[in-house]
């Protein structure tokens, strides 16, 4: 899998090439106040990050991945998925401010999902959001995640979501999925 296409976007794994074009979203404060790190002030923390999320795609096949608008060819984001220290599968997804109320959350996220439970045949995802991100919270039961409490995570509350995988596509045979 090296990229995926919705409607309006494009999905694919990072290159070294993206951490200029990701660091004004990484580096802003109100994109990134419900984030684990926070903004990033300097570009050597956005470059460790991309390193990161490349490192772990070598290792399970998937990870976060750069957004790309298709109309404008802009990197606009992150989305994808990240396999926990503790096991879990983590949704995720971070969309430059100039991108919000789009849509593309939900659709980047969905697409993640279907790939999840279809593609890597991932019994259940987790995501966690802050009570006051309100944006993702919404996309979360947009996408039929359910709240299933809440957990400390970065030193913050949130409210844990779980997606598991539809009996319909748990039972298909593998030849047809």
């Amino acid at each position: 899998m090296d990229q995926l296409v919705t409607p309006r976007l494009l999905l694919r794994p990072f290159v070294p090439e993206d951490v200029e074009l990701v660091h004004p979203v990484y580096s802003d404060p109100e994109v990134m106040r419900y984030v684990a790190t926070g903004p990033m002030a300097d570009i050597s923390y956005t470059q460790r990050l991309i390193d990161d999320y490349t490192d772990h795609q070598l290792q399970h096949g998937y990870s976060f991945w750069a957004v790309i608008e298709s109309a404008s060819g802009a990197l606009i984001g992150d989305a994808g998925l990240y396999r926990t220290p503790n096991g879990e599968v983590e949704l995720g997804y971070t969309l430059g401010k100039a991108w919000w109320g789009r849509g593309y959350a939900t659709e980047a996220a969905g697409t993640w999902l279907r790939v999840a439970f279809e593609e890597l045949r991932v019994e259940e995802v987790v995501a966690l959001a802050e009570p006051a991100n309100t944006g993702s919270l919404h996309v979360l039961e947009k996408l039929g995640m359910r709240r299933a409490g809440e957990r400390l995570a970065f030193g913050r509350p949130h409210a844990v979501f779980r997606g598991q995988r539809p009996a319909s596509i748990a039972s298909m045979p593998s030849s047809t999925r």
